[in-house]
């Protein structure tokens, strides 16, 4: 469980320090466009993955109001990746994921983000346990 606070910590510091790069203002509306793409992308469904294994960790009588500010401060996180990606797409760039978000195939993409994030999380720490011989054998 550690293992997996301290994963999620640094994805969401990562994040965050990428997000410190940003050069120009953005343009709002097509700021708020990728925002609706972060949405329509079942990003934050991934992220609710890892917030639901965060709010384990706190006690059961305070795991819904910690629930509820983790997810409003999804809202910055959301901003910030807003910004990445409006330095690294172009406009069209953008209209086309949504388009691609909008269409069957990325609605039925969006909609297993969660259990693809679930089942991916699973999987690298199945992996990164089996690194600890490897590093053993290393270390020694």
């Amino acid at each position: 469980m550690k293992r997996l606070l301290l994963a999620v910590a640094f994805m969401f510091a990562t994040q965050f320090a990428m997000s410190q790069t940003a050069a120009k203002p953005a343009d709002p509306a097509l700021k708020k466009e990728v925002i609706r793409l972060l949405d329509l992308s079942g990003a934050n469904a991934q992220y609710e993955v890892a917030i639901d294994q965060i709010v384990k960790s706190v006690a059961a009588d305070k795991q819904a109001a910690f629930k509820k500010e983790i997810m409003e401060s999804l809202k910055g996180l959301n901003d910030k990746i807003a910004d990445i990606y409006l330095q690294e797409f172009t406009a069209e760039d953008i209209k086309a994921m949504i388009k691609y978000y909008e269409s069957p195939i990325g609605k039925k993409q969006a909609s297993k983000a969660g259990v693809l994030a679930e089942k991916g999380q699973a999987a690298g720490m199945e992996w990164g346990q089996s690194l600890q011989g490897v590093m053993m054998k290393y270390m020694e």
